[in-house]
């Protein structure tokens, strides 16, 4: 924002510090000054330039060179005067003779105050004028036009003057834009209007784009006689929609946009009023046209001056305190003796639009006390860690484990919809589904009973796109009337990859620190099987001791069929609020063998009845401590294969820790180890 050394040295009586440094002390209190240039135009006039970066919270009173002036004296602790307005009315001539006002949307136009001066004389601007304006960036036009821009450069409220001549009806009508309606501007561009655009009309069309720009039609001419004065104040929000509507910024809308003090109207038409009869003559009609149906009053503050000096860091005197607030033009009284309270009550000028609670009283008193001034002083507080939260700390870890063998995480909608049901047999009974009330659609008309419709949704989407997908997502599935939610873990493998994904969870166990891991072959009973989503006899219960955590299986063809999906998808099923119970960040500390393993591979043909478990229990007791390590990597059951029979594969891994194992002693324990289980009247297959 442009301002004039100059017309600020005119507010005060005393010499202003040279621009220079009264930049330095601006940047310091309130303000960037960006650069300070000398001009000289032509007649030996000279003047600084001051180009401030008014803060934005600030433009309400700062664009403007009594705003700016106000700043300098406070920070001076000086005084500075306004002009004051010497209007010379005509008592024979009443303004409401002239023109009426009628405001159509209270909400867009808090305030409309208008004035009329007649048998004025339109001609070019006094010098001093014409200087002025141009030193802020405006093009001088004639002393009526000129005068509003003045007054609006001087104390921030935009004007405007209309051809009272020109005005069918004398009226002025605030209101909304009509559908279609067309208005040319002073600089003679042509705009489209709507109803989101506020203008200024009088009983035929617009006159003016309301706080942007005037409309020809009743501009000011040489041939003016009665000018007609504006000064409105107008909701922020519509001016700013209105501008960027029709792409168009000027001086005023840049003003309305950041918000103006109402009662600043009756101050800046007086003011132009008495400076168009001095430079203009004409006689000023007795009083005003003024609409203001709910007056705003100045907010007031109570201040607790503990809290300051909590805030600032530093005891400024309450005396002190007053005296800042006072400069500032706020005033001030106490609430009670101040020896009890320490509080006072501020009333804020209705221009300072953005000091609204007691820390931005604060902030005006650091910036006025100085903030060089205060100390630098290392913050003193307790450091005290957060309470730990495990879900979120083993939500962390499971993530990382599956994040490094290779699995993405998706993150799914909390819903599905009732093909979804239909299709995974969920249970149906009264109250064992959640349906929403009001769905956005059909697909999200139940909140969700399993992760596992959405993972393989997600693969159907994708498969055309990857030759492997490897997913998993963490998230609350919700089962029943009283709205239980549980958090499940939920991962898929496309593919032949049923060992592999047991692979993935013997992983994920392990670095949990849980080790008692075991599958139990899942036998559901023939009427579970018709409705279980998992292919028969490949399915397994995930248990730790005792507790079954979750499933391990295939997804049954003909859900695959449905959902298009080409390949086999495997996935594992586990309760994560049961898992988190038993992970633990201690682990049994077993130092690497320096001896070399050794692998035998065994098959045993047992009935379909016999649980996984058993066998390995036999193999266990019998194996002994050589016994490392006991992997199952096959199940098959096939015509091949006698009549309620199925073939168990596994991998024996035999290791000491003192001792390389000659081939005699591992020969000698797979006897063992055979010979245990042929006397359970299973085969074992050589």
């Amino acid at each position: 924002m442009i301002f004039s050394y100059n017309w600020l040295q005119s507010f005060f009586k005393k010499k202003l510090p040279t621009p220079e440094k009264l930049a330095e002390l601006l940047s310091l209190h309130f303000a960037e000054v960006e650069e300070i240039r000398k001009e000289r135009p032509a007649g030996g006039y000279s003047d600084f330039v001051l180009d401030i970066d008014v803060r934005p919270n600030r433009a309400g009173d700062c664009f403007s060179h009594f705003g700016i002036a106000r700043e300098i004296a406070a920070i001076l602790n000086s005084k500075f005067k306004i002009q004051n307005s010497k209007l010379i009315e005509d008592k024979t001539l009443k303004t409401k003779d002239y023109i009426g006002v009628e405001v159509k949307h209270l909400q867009s136009c808090p305030r409309y105050t208008a004035r009329v001066i007649i048998d004025v004389k339109v001609q070019p601007s006094p010098k001093w004028l014409q200087e002025r304006l141009k030193v802020c960036g405006l093009r001088p036009i004639n002393n009526i036009v000129d005068i509003a821009n003045y007054v609006m450069l001087e104390t921030g409220q935009p004007l405007h003057a209309f051809d009272g001549e020109k005005l069918e009806e004398k009226t002025i009508i605030v209101r909304f834009a009509q559908k279609d309606e067309k208005i040319t501007t002073l600089d003679e561009e042509k705009y489209d209007l709507d109803n989101d655009i506020l203008v200024i009309a009088d009983t035929k069309e617009p006159l003016a784009i309301a706080g942007i720009k005037g409309g020809k039609k009743a501009e000011i001419t040489h041939r003016t006689k009665i000018v007609v004065l504006e000064s409105a104040n107008f909701n922020q929000r519509i001016i700013r929609r209105g501008s960027k509507k029709i792409d168009l910024k000027t001086d005023a809308s840049w003003r309305f946009e950041h918000g103006i003090d109402p009662n600043l109207t009756e101050i800046a038409i007086n003011r132009t009023a008495s400076l168009i009869q001095e430079v203009a003559g004409g006689r000023i009609c007795q009083g005003l046209v003024d609409f203001y149906p709910k007056k705003l009053l100045p907010k007031k503050i109570k201040l607790d001056l503990n809290y300051v000096e909590g805030l600032l860091g530093v005891k400024i005197l309450p005396q002190k305190i007053k005296n800042i607030l006072k400069k500032l033009e706020f005033k001030v009284t106490e609430v009670r003796p101040l020896s009890k309270t320490h509080q006072i009550l501020v009333e804020v000028p209705t221009f300072r639009l953005d000091i609204n609670i007691p820390e931005d009283l604060i902030e005006e008193i650091g910036r006025l006390y100085g903030y060089t001034n205060i100390p630098s002083i290392f913050p003193m507080a307790s450091l005290i860690p957060p309470e730990r939260n495990l879900d979120i700390f083993w939500e962390d870890v499971v993530k990382n484990i599956l994040k490094e063998a290779g699995f993405t995480e998706v993150y799914n909608y909390s819903f599905c919809s009732k093909k979804d049901i239909d299709l995974f047999q969920f249970n149906q009974k009264k109250g064992a589904l959640i349906e929403i009330e009001n769905p956005t659609s059909f697909d999200y008309q139940y909140l969700r009973p399993s992760l596992i419709p959405n993972l393989l949704k997600n693969v159907a989407t994708n498969q055309s796109f990857f030759r492997e997908i490897r997913i998993f997502e963490l998230g609350k599935v919700f089962q029943n009337k009283k709205l239980r939610e549980k958090r499940m873990l939920t991962g898929l493998l496309t593919g032949e990859k049923f060992f592999e994904t047991k692979g993935t969870i013997d992983l994920l166990l392990q670095k949990l620190g849980i080790s008692d891991i075991w599958y139990d072959e899942y036998q559901p009973t023939p009427e579970e099987s018709k409705l279980s989503i998992w292919k028969v006899k490949k399915c397994a219960e995930i248990k730790i001791g005792h507790e079954e955590i979750g499933f391990l299986g295939e997804i049954s063809s003909k859900i695959l069929e449905t959902l298009k999906i080409n390949e086999k998808i495997t996935v594992f099923d586990i309760d994560f609020e049961k898992l988190a119970t038993f992970a633990s960040e201690e682990t049994i500390y077993r130092p690497v063998s320096r001896y070399p393993a050794a692998i035998r591979d065994i098959a045993i043909l047992v009935p379909s009845g016999v649980l996984v478990e058993e066998v390995l229990n036999k193999i266990e007791i019998a194996g002994g401590p050589l016994i490392r390590d006991i992997d199952l990597f096959d199940i098959y059951e096939g015509e091949e294969l006698p009549g309620g029979k199925k073939n168990l594969a596994f991998h024996l891994i035999y290791q000491s820790e003192d001792r390389t194992l000659s081939s005699k002693e591992i020969d000698e324990i797979q006897e063992k180890i055979i010979k245990t289980l042929e006397a359970e009247e299973w085969e074992v297959r050589k």
